[in-house]
């Protein structure tokens, strides 16, 4: 297989100090918003939804205006500053509404660069290497989501605070910034400027049939797997302190990060649409597990499942993306792509945090497997 561009291993790079930021926060941000806080597992589940959901709708604006402009690194830069620019707001929360304003924010820079950077990955490589090139970003997105939550576990059984957390959080997030403004280059568009992208029903039957099916494919994974905020829930009910939450995101992004690039590589030569497949059978399994009571062991097992299936779909989708997209408005199949699996994020986890309420983790997790296992049916029908 041929080398992959620096400037994919840059953006890997740039995802993996951004990550780390983010995540630092995000393992222990759910029993800091209601062990400290005083929030409900409703409002957890809102301020998640709203947050992803909020990142993924900017995604179709910012990837719209990417394709009629004609570039993808302003966008990008802009994101990824944003995005730094908030996480001192964690820090300063008293109450659960702060933190909502920095999450929404937070997400607002993760949607404007999100379309734009995907489509400059793509823009980047080959169709024949796009599996890879997708797969080792998001590996590398993986590592730092694994780093983050090591980095606040270290603070915590330091004697730290999770307010020192936050702050040092925005250590990584500078660093990415840097990255991308040093090491990435847009690569020119040889020949005349491409049409301006039409955003109208007209051009969203023109993205074909193929498209819109890995987009139903997205949306029904998505609404299927709830926040990883409710995988820790799910392991403090097994007997997890707060110092060692950040335990489970570390469990789960090794196995995300391990599998991410070699699924993507081996896409490359035997195709995708059974790797997604396993991945929703994964994701089965792993719900399931965690809708029983069977203790630390199988909450454990059922946490690797879930990084598994992660590794086998996200970078997989996201190849199949810009595989069927018009190079034209690949940004804008992205945004649109993010748009509508924002949707479903919204819904589940707003469901998800409703059910938690009302039944628990099985009743949470056992919604998850039927919706998973209903896309897998589909998924298999049709390759049939």
């Amino acid at each position: 297989m041929a080398r992959l561009p620096r400037g994919v291993v840059a953006l890997g790079l740039v995802s993996l100090c951004m990550d780390m930021s983010s995540e630092a926060i995000h393992a222990i941000l759910p029993l800091y918003l209601i062990g400290t806080l005083g929030a409900s597992a409703l409002v957890l589940g809102l301020i998640e939804g709203l947050g992803e959901a909020t990142a993924q709708v900017t995604k179709l604006a910012s990837g719209w205006f990417s394709d009629r402009m004609g570039r993808r690194k302003p966008l990008v830069l802009l994101g990824y500053g944003l995005g730094g620019l908030t996480k001192p707001l964690f820090a300063l929360a008293l109450g659960p509404g702060l933190v909502l304003v920095a999450r929404l924010l937070d997400r607002v820079g993760k949607g404007i660069r999100g379309a734009p950077r995907d489509a400059l990955l793509a823009d980047l490589v080959p169709e024949a290497q796009r599996g890879a090139a997708f797969g080792l970003r998001q590996s590398m997105d993986t590592v730092g989501a694994i780093l983050g939550p090591a980095l606040a576990l270290a603070v915590m059984l330091l004697g730290g605070t999770p307010r020192l957390v936050f702050v040092l959080a925005v250590v990584p997030a500078m660093a990415a910034v840097a990255v991308l403004w040093l090491a990435v280059e847009e690569p020119a568009r040889p020949g005349p400027a491409p049409p301006r992208p039409r955003l109208d029903w007209a051009a969203l039957r023109e993205m074909g049939r193929p498209f819109w099916e890995t987009v139903a494919a997205g949306a029904v994974l998505t609404l299927a797997r709830v926040s990883e905020a409710f995988l820790i829930l799910r392991a403090t009910d097994e007997g997890l302190t707060i110092a060692l939450a950040p335990l489970v995101l570390i469990l789960f992004n090794l196995v995300y990060a391990g599998s991410a690039w070699p699924a993507g590589m081996v896409s490359d030569r035997i195709g995708r649409r059974g790797l997604i497949a396993t991945g929703f059978g994964l994701l089965v399994a792993a719900d399931v597990l965690l809708a029983l009571d069977g203790g630390p062991l199988v909450v454990a097992i059922a946490i690797a499942f879930w990084g598994l299936h992660m590794g086998l779909t996200q970078s997989l989708l996201s190849a199949e993306i810009a595989r069927h997209a018009p190079a034209s408005a690949r940004a804008t199949a992205f945004g649109l792509f993010n748009l509508v699996t924002g949707v479903a994020l919204l819904a589940g986890n707003a469901a998800a945090g409703g059910l938690w309420l009302w039944g628990g983790a099985a009743a949470t997790f056992g919604a998850g497997a039927l919706i998973a296992a209903a896309g897998l049916a589909l998924i298999l029908r049709r390759a049939g």
